[in-house]
């Protein structure tokens, strides 16, 4: 079994072109201007760059897909543990619920569409994890 937290407020998943610089309004939360429990990450290859961040901090000049809920694992996990992952994606995928997941050095987490957040946590649950929704 697995606690997992659920973060408040919603995430955005964007995509800039190749090559493009890390926007402006995200260097403050990559030097601690993050609010507590909120997290960005910053993916550059060939094809693009990827950013997951809250919503409120999606580039104006990206391609954004909004409304995800972020769910974090309780952690520190250790990095020689395999199958986390799909521990959490497997009774999601049954469920029909889309993941977007991603990776620290200390846990992972995963995006759901907001809209089927009650499915997930549902979902999650039956497979024996423990979701915290509350502060």
């Amino acid at each position: 079994m697995l606690d997992i937290a659920l973060l408040p407020g919603e995430y955005a998943v964007c995509r800039l072109a190749a090559g493009s610089a890390l926007p402006p309004a995200l260097p403050p939360a990559l030097s601690g201007g993050l609010s507590d429990g909120d997290v960005v990450t910053v993916s550059w290859t060939a094809d693009g760059v990827s950013v997951i961040c809250p919503a409120d901090r999606a580039p104006e000049q990206a391609v954004v897909e909004t409304a995800w809920r972020c769910l974090r694992v309780a952690g520190p996990l250790d990095l020689a543990v395999s199958g986390t992952l799909a521990a959490l994606v497997d009774p999601l995928a049954e469920a029909r619920v889309s993941v977007v997941a991603f990776s620290t050095y200390d846990t992972d987490y995963l995006l759901v569409p907001a809209v089927r957040l009650d499915e997930a946590v549902t979902a999650l649950d039956r497979a024996g994890h423990r979701v915290l929704t509350g502060p």
